[in-house]
């Protein structure tokens, strides 16, 4: 009785269940933000260290755009890379990316972001992009999408790339020098 009743009650959720899709379509733009407290060194000391990553340790060239401005706090850079979709015939293609990195600091902290992805489409014309969401949304309606899966690589390509940018920032803001080392080891001023 018992396996009888568990078995229909299995059944039952089988089949009214709705299908479940184990990759749904993502239509949530690509790009990564954060906004990071650091009461300490200030915005000025801010604004140089992350002006520094931009102008020395930004790996994503060719770069254009570069701008930073201390009395805002802004620093604004178009960075370079590449999404390789694959023919139909299972070829790799490389397509030029072009995103924003944009930073920006306060007296409480920062904020950063990766976005506004565009993709050049056509190698005679590098000027001429289209929005990745777009390019992306083109990719899935081709007819050989079902067999190449291009949407969701693309998607995943540049959704790595983003984050890749984010960890390598905050792991260079993160490891920001002491400005005093003066009183390491020291006994704290409470006699603790």
């Amino acid at each position: 009785m018992k396996t009888t009743l568990l078995s229909l009650v299995c059944c039952g959720m089988l089949f009214f269940s709705a299908p479940l899709l184990a990759q749904t379509t993502d239509s949530a733009p690509i790009e990564y933000s954060e906004q990071v407290p650091a009461p300490e060194p200030g915005k000025n000391a801010l604004f140089l260290r992350g002006a520094n990553w931009v102008e020395n340790r930004f790996a994503f060239g060719p770069t254009t755009g570069f701008r930073k401005d201390a009395a805002t706090g802004e620093v604004r850079v178009t960075g370079t890379s590449k999404v390789t979709p694959v023919t139909a015939s299972g070829k790799d293609q490389d397509y030029t990316v072009r995103f924003e990195f944009v930073f920006r600091c306060t007296e409480q902290g920062y904020n950063y972001s990766v976005g506004s992805f565009r993709c050049v489409t056509d190698p005679e014309n590098p000027t001429a992009t289209v929005p990745l969401d777009e390019y992306i949304s083109q990719l899935a309606q081709e007819r050989s999408n079902s067999r190449t899966h291009n949407d969701r690589r693309v998607r995943a390509q540049a959704t790595a790339l983003a984050s890749e940018i984010a960890m390598s920032f905050r792991s260079y803001m993160n490891s920001m020098p002491v400005t005093d080392d003066s009183t390491v080891g020291l006994p704290a001023a409470d006699g603790r």
